[in-house]
């Protein structure tokens, strides 16, 4: 790739807001806006998302995934594709569950500025970690 050649996975490193599609039993998409982190280093994105809603039940019976992002100029975009595993929900604040959405958090957005508060939420809230490896990844940078 030559450096005026546009590279999709910049996008997704840069950008924080994208549209999580999975698969309903009909077969039919389910879109849902996510927060995310993609992880170079491992070709890896990660989203925080809450047991029992449309898109954990999705990727539960069908893992498979996309997540589509668009830059701020609205004609360049990404989309990643992959398998899905979930973490969690954990029932321990200090469990290995919350510990990884902990890990996604410090890697997203940073130090917390109450860690115990916050492993609270993510039981009580039982909230899931997605990990979707990418195995492709496609997008265009049209002006």
């Amino acid at each position: 790739m030559t450096s005026t050649e546009y590279d999709p996975r910049e996008l997704l490193a840069q950008t924080g807001i994208g549209v999580l599609a999975t698969i309903r039993s009909s077969g039919l998409p389910q879109l849902s806006p996510v927060t995310h982190h993609y992880d170079r280093a491992t070709d890896s994105i990660y989203v925080s998302m809450t047991d029992g809603r449309a898109k954990t039940r999705n990727l539960r019976r069908d893992p498979r995934a996309a997540l589509e992002v668009t830059g701020p100029d609205g004609y360049t975009w990404a989309t990643a594709e992959g398998e899905v595993s979930l973490i969690g929900p954990g029932t321990d604040p200090y469990g290995p569950e919350v510990e990884a959405l902990v890990d996604y958090y410090r890697k997203a957005a940073g130090e917390h500025p109450d860690w115990d508060e916050y492993r609270s939420v993510m039981v009580s809230d039982r909230r899931v970690l997605m990990v979707m490896r990418v195995t492709h990844v496609y997008g265009a940078k049209l002006r």
